[in-house]
């Protein structure tokens, strides 16, 4: 931390997120004419999957500002998280910004990760046992419906965030949240249904949230799953927890665009403020930390990484059937 901060790493880098928002925002406009131009035709069905792209690189904004990445101060990025998170993205900023806090406290801890708690997935032997038969048969190939599953996670996503906006949960700025939410999602489909017909305006739906969910979902799915789940009770130091359940992946700037900054999930997690740009820069940094703290530093291409989290899931079924331990908490106890 002390070398980052020489380095001038963490300071905030406005030209890029200004420059960054500002043709974000120009391409959802584009979008929207381009909408108005083609008119009442099934042509719409190739802009919902272009809106799609759109409404996920917002959501992806609404992330680094839920991490104060964008501005200096803490109101500034609550706002940011809020135009671009909320009322432009449709996603709740607060309700977000509550659920991936707790998933970079513990990344892949049992009870505390709210992203491996899920009721579809099954990511441990465990919850695989707690099923029924057919959900068990499920999640023993849960590997091969992982990314038609994808297909529903956005209207999943839009659905647990208005089920916490207006639930009795602690939230900030809430009559904010249930406003700009209330304007995105009803004037949205108030837009579709004035230039297109009904059966048009289903399927757009239907293309542009299935999109949204394959794009945000294969997004971060290579982030941690795979890599190792932590037990309720184990302890582990920052480093460690931080960096050997998380997994970057290779490539250049078009990776580096189309994960949103995912792809340096390591220092993203040991760093959650650090400007996006500035990721690629601190790499270098971490790898001589790790190495030199014996940390295993894990990066993949993202097809192999697709390949393990497929396998992973799985493999979760057929670990039901037989004795599982979690390779870290086996490592992690073993004298010394």
């Amino acid at each position: 931390m002390r070398q980052v901060k020489q380095s001038g790493l963490l300071r905030r880098r406005y030209c890029y997120y200004w420059t960054k928002m500002s043709l974000t925002v120009l391409a959802l406009a584009g979008t929207g004419l381009a909408m108005v131009l083609v008119g009442d035709s099934w042509f719409q069905l190739i802009l919902a999957g272009v809106l799609a792209v759109v409404f996920a690189q917002l959501a992806f904004l609404g992330h680094d500002a839920a991490h104060r990445q964008i501005f200096r101060s803490g109101t500034a990025n609550e706002w940011a998280g809020l135009v671009h998170g909320t009322l432009l993205g449709g996603l709740s900023a607060g309700w977000w910004q509550n659920k991936h806090t707790r998933h970079h406290a513990n990344p892949n801890k049992l009870g505390a990760d709210p992203d491996i708690a899920t009721s579809v997935i099954a990511f441990t032997a465990d919850a695989r046992a707690q099923r029924g038969p057919i959900g068990r048969y499920l999640a023993d190939r849960q590997g091969w419906f992982f990314f038609p599953l994808l297909l529903v996670e956005g209207l999943n996503l839009h659905v647990g965030s208005v089920q916490r906006v207006v639930g009795r949960a602690p939230m900030k700025r809430r009559g904010w949240e249930i406003a700009f939410l209330t304007v995105r999602l009803v004037g949205y489909l108030v837009l579709l249904l004035i230039l297109m017909s009904p059966e048009i305006v289903v399927a757009f739906v239907g293309i542009q949230l299935a999109v949204y969910g394959l794009y945000l979902g294969a997004a971060f799915a290579p982030n941690h799953t795979g890599m190792p789940i932590v037990p309720a009770d184990l302890r582990i130091d920052f480093l460690q927890r931080q960096v050997l359940m998380s997994r970057n992946v290779t490539g250049g700037w078009f990776i580096h665009f189309l994960l949103g900054g995912l792809n340096y999930q390591i220092e993203h997690h040991l760093f959650p403020s650090m400007p996006r740009p500035n990721l690629r820069r601190v790499q270098p940094l971490v790898r001589r930390a790790c190495a030199d703290n014996n940390v295993a530093y894990t990066e993949k291409p993202l097809g192999t990484a697709y390949t393990i989290v497929l396998r992973y899931l799985n493999d979760v079924g057929l670990a039901g059937r037989t004795q599982f331990s979690c390779p870290l908490a086996v490592q992690l106890r073993a004298p010394k």
